[in-house]
């Protein structure tokens, strides 16, 4: 196969990102460079400064990877404009130019929120085209299907969720411009079944096929676990600190747990509320925002990694990177997570917290059993969440793809 060139499309890219969905186009165009592919990401700083300072200059870039950063000299007008159009016009210059250059072989599409619904009609001949669904916001102006900030969407107000967010309504979202742009993507991509199962039931009509996500191998951090992390056996939460990952649901249970320490890695807009209400109870403990190496070493050391998120997580990259250390997990019964539990066999689900409780009790009390479960799910790691397994998969979907399109693989003509 000769070296392709792809187009990563995408609001957020490290450091200008706050989750999943730009840690995986990095990883993804890290993973494709690798194999001596040529990458362009574009991404807009705008959208990320909008709720966010300036993060630290980017890390040095792979040698196949190029970086193509949108800032207007109108700040966050530009994400604005785009959010209530439904149109990138003050981004359109940039992509024009891009696109005007040597043909991509695939143009990939991710979070694109702040970028409108029309740039999905970006073209480059012969090219494939590609989305991945990181979140709902083909299904939901909030992303989350969490209504009014609170429950789960089960009857959609759509108009009054919005407000309730406290962000402006999108009137395009009422005139079938999304419908119209997804019509020029080739393959819709979810990293959960659950996930493309609930975009059909919320009316989306284009089919979605499932790629799960994916992190790298990380045999050193459970095969050197030295120095121990932290004196004290512990659980562990990794994640944004915002209400809808429920943090503050573990710190509540958490009164009833005397045996084990609760480490919390992160960061986010309820960190000073989360730490107030943590006050008095020593055995949980805030890490703040950590690299990804000493982050790697604390799910090492964990006797299991604890998501308690209140929506409907697509697809909770936390758990596959905790499984890379053969460590378990505990979830809520809710959405991807179950999905992920039923397929690594490494997770234990509840739904209450004296089940939570339960579970974390069965778990320390008996870590020939965590050892047990954390290594059946480093197995299934290996077959379902590696790198090698994602490439493998997205290689397929690349070949069927172009078959579909084209009636052959233009690249090995």
């Amino acid at each position: 196969m000769r070296r392709l060139r792809f187009l990563q499309v995408t609001t957020f890219y490290p450091p200008y990102s706050f989750g999943g969905d730009g840690i995986y186009v990095q990883r993804l165009s890290h993973a494709l460079a690798d194999e001596s592919h040529q990458v362009d990401v574009i991404y807009c700083e705008d959208s990320y400064l909008l709720a966010a300072k300036s993060p630290a200059s980017p890390p040095e870039e792979h040698p196949n990877v190029t970086r193509h950063p949108l800032r207007s000299p109108l700040g966050w007008l530009s994400p604005l404009a785009s959010h209530q159009t439904g149109r990138p016009y003050l981004k359109r210059n940039v992509l024009d130019r891009l696109l005007a250059g040597p043909p991509y072989d695939v143009i990939h599409f991710h979070n694109i929120s702040l970028l409108g619904p029309d740039v999905l009609r970006l073209h480059s001949p012969q090219s494939i085209k590609l989305y991945t669904t990181h979140e709902y916001w083909l299904v939901c102006p909030t992303h989350v299907l969490l209504k009014f900030g609170r429950e789960l969407c089960e009857q959609p107000q759509c108009l009054k969720c919005t407000l309730h967010a406290r962000r402006p309504p999108q009137l395009w979202r009422y005139t079938g411009l999304l419908n119209r742009a997804a019509e020029h993507v080739d393959q819709f991509l979810s990293p959960s079944r659950f996930s493309a199962r609930l975009h059909a039931e919320r009316g989306f009509p284009q089919p979605i096929r499932h790629l799960p996500n994916f992190c790298d191998r990380a045999d050193e951090d459970w095969q050197n676990p030295n120095p121990r992390p932290h004196p004290r056996p512990y659980f562990l939460f990794a994640g944004r600190l915002e209400e809808l990952k429920g943090l503050h649901t573990l710190i509540d249970a958490w009164k009833r747990v005397p045996d084990f320490d609760l480490l919390v890695a992160g960061s986010g807009n309820q960190e000073v509320a989360l730490r107030a209400m943590s006050t008095g109870n020593p055995r949980v403990q805030f890490l703040g925002r950590l690299g990804p190496s000493e982050l790697g070493r604390m799910y090492a050391g964990a006797t299991a990694l604890i998501v308690p998120s209140l929506s409907h997580e697509i697809f909770a990259l936390v758990v596959v990177e905790a499984l890379a250390r053969k460590t378990p997990f505990i979830a809520r019964n809710l959405g991807g997570l179950t999905e992920l539990a039923e397929d690594s066999e490494a997770g234990l689900l509840y739904q209450t917290e004296d089940e939570l409780i339960e579970h974390v009790r069965r778990l320390g009390a008996n870590p020939a059993l965590a050892r047990e479960m954390g290594a059946r799910g480093y197995q299934r790691f290996l077959d379902r969440w590696s790198r090698e397994a994602h490439l493998r998969l997205y290689a397929e979907v690349l070949r069927e793809v172009a078959m579909r399109k084209f009636g052959r693989i233009p690249w090995h003509d």
